[in-house]
């Protein structure tokens, strides 16, 4: 069985904040921080560096996060094409990572900045001369960069849900600078469109993202003047579809006259403007778009620049990134720090209602022996048939959530005493009910306490709900 994600719902907010930053329309220098900003706030390490990959092979550190001395070392240094070649010859493979282990380290062949921190005993803590590498390749997989990560917060060697998770950041990172270098591109070349409308046609029409020219003034704003194949190609819609129409009408307003609302912004904003907005396609199917928009041109008769691209995939990513942080990878159901989420809104209501809620802690019997006897494989299949029993029997709005092993916890909200026996009814007999192909049966003992306006934190609830539980074992015994 898999132990649940370290990371904390709070930092997986903060990730997708700077997932978000690292997207299209950023510029290379802002995009590579953001990366090692993202790791440090978002993924919970304590430093992160970013080589990046240089035209003629070699290797620069061009953003440091989390530690104002390792900046102070590294920020700036150049380094040869091979620098990472012996390390990588010694290192473990964690899927599209690296892992070099402090132990396998010969005298003398410790480079770079090393951080000064206590070394612990226990085999599985992250010593300091410890290594994790993530390479950063673009979407043909061209190698853009190295980012190398420090000090796990935990202070332990990274499982492999964490492992996971950084390796899904490193090929949004990836993306992101190949996308933020061709960004630089463009927004060198535009400086040049008021003077050249040949280059501006060359650029627009070779531009590998989707570009489009709209209206901003006069009875046509909001009309599509001009695309090129490129936009043609990412939204499905053919040029003579495109050209002519309102853009509002292809985008979903997620509020109120939105897409009329931010041209009208757009029609003052001095610096480009940002954003993502889902876009129907011709088949009704909706993708995500994100890019910038730029004012063009004189008032009156200016235009906006537009450029797009398909961000679906990062989105669906970041979705998926959330879903780790907060569910547990085996059983799906939320896992602890979700649950100390929605406890906190529960108690919040509580303290405003007065109504009382409860917490449950429900522990298996005797499913050790499923483990011993049948093998943990079939145990996995008797434990996601178990939580999927226990959320069937709560009831709607119940949050049922897996704290480990074979513990599971119920938060129940505004609920009397008497609700709350059938609950634990429901749920005791659930359990019981025999599992498929398993002959030994399965019991639960719940213990549970109230969540009232004067509850504590959620830990001493566990702590309480948890000794209640073992009370009523030994009682039943």
């Amino acid at each position: 069985m898999q132990n649940e994600p370290t990371v904390q719902l709070t930092a997986v907010r903060r990730l997708y904040e700077v997932s978000a930053r690292m997207g299209a329309g950023r510029s290379l220098a802002e995009t590579l921080q953001a990366v090692v900003d993202g790791v440090v706030d978002g993924l919970g390490f304590g430093i992160a560096v970013l080589n990046l990959r240089q035209p003629d092979g070699k290797f620069e550190v061009i953003a440091v996060s989390g530690s104002p001395e390792a900046r102070e070392a590294l920020l700036g240094t150049i380094s040869a094409a091979d620098i990472f070649d012996a390390e990588f010859a010694i290192a473990d493979v964690w899927g599209g990572l690296r892992f070099v282990p402090h132990e396998r380290l010969g005298e003398g062949e410790v480079v770079g900045w090393v951080p000064d921190v206590p070394v612990s005993d226990d085999p599985d803590a992250w010593h300091p001369l410890d290594a994790l590498f993530a390479p950063l390749y673009s979407p043909d997989r061209e190698l853009v960069g190295m980012l190398s990560v420090d000090l796990p917060e935990d202070q332990r060697r990274p499982g492999p849900i964490h492992r996971e998770l950084l390796e899904i950041f490193a090929t949004q990172a990836g993306l992101a600078i190949d996308k933020a270098r061709l960004t630089d591109q463009l927004l060198a070349e535009k400086a040049l469109l008021e003077a050249s409308e040949t280059t501006f046609r060359m650029v627009f029409e070779g531009a590998g993202n989707g570009m489009a020219t709209v209206a901003l003034d006069g009875p046509e704003s909001g009309r599509i003047l001009q695309v090129n194949d490129s936009f043609c190609q990412i939204t499905g819609y053919a040029a003579e579809q495109l050209v002519g129409a309102f853009a509002g009408e292809f985008l979903r307003d997620e509020e109120p006259e939105q897409t009329r609302h931010e041209l009208a912004r757009l029609a003052h904003s001095k610096t480009p403007y940002r954003f993502e907005r889902i876009f129907t396609q011709p088949s009704g199917n909706e993708i995500w778009l994100g890019g910038t928009a730029a004012l063009v041109g004189r008032d009156p008769g200016r235009i906006l620049l537009v450029q797009i691209d398909d961000v679906t995939a990062r989105k669906d990513a970041e979705r998926e990134l959330r879903h780790h942080a907060a569910h547990d990878p085996l059983t799906g159901l939320p896992n602890r720090r979700l649950l100390q989420h929605r406890f906190d809104l529960v108690l919040e209501r509580t303290r405003a209602s007065g109504r009382p809620g409860a917490l449950l802690f429900c522990d298996l019997n005797h499913f050790k022996l499923v483990n011993d006897s049948y093998g943990h494989e079939a145990g996995d299949r008797a434990l996601r048939e178990i939580a999927t029993r226990l959320s069937n029997a709560v009831r709607h709005g119940d949050t049922v959530a897996r704290l480990g092993g074979d513990e599971f916890a119920i938060l129940a909200e505004d609920i009397t005493p008497e609700a709350l026996t059938t609950l634990i009814t429901r749920l005791t007999t659930a359990v019981n009910r025999p599992l498929d192909g398993i002959t030994i049966a399965v019991t639960t003992a719940i213990g549970t306490t109230p969540i009232t306006p004067t509850s504590p934190d959620l830990d001493t609830l566990l702590h309480t709900a948890d000794q209640a539980m073992y009370a009523t074992k030994t009682h039943r015994t």
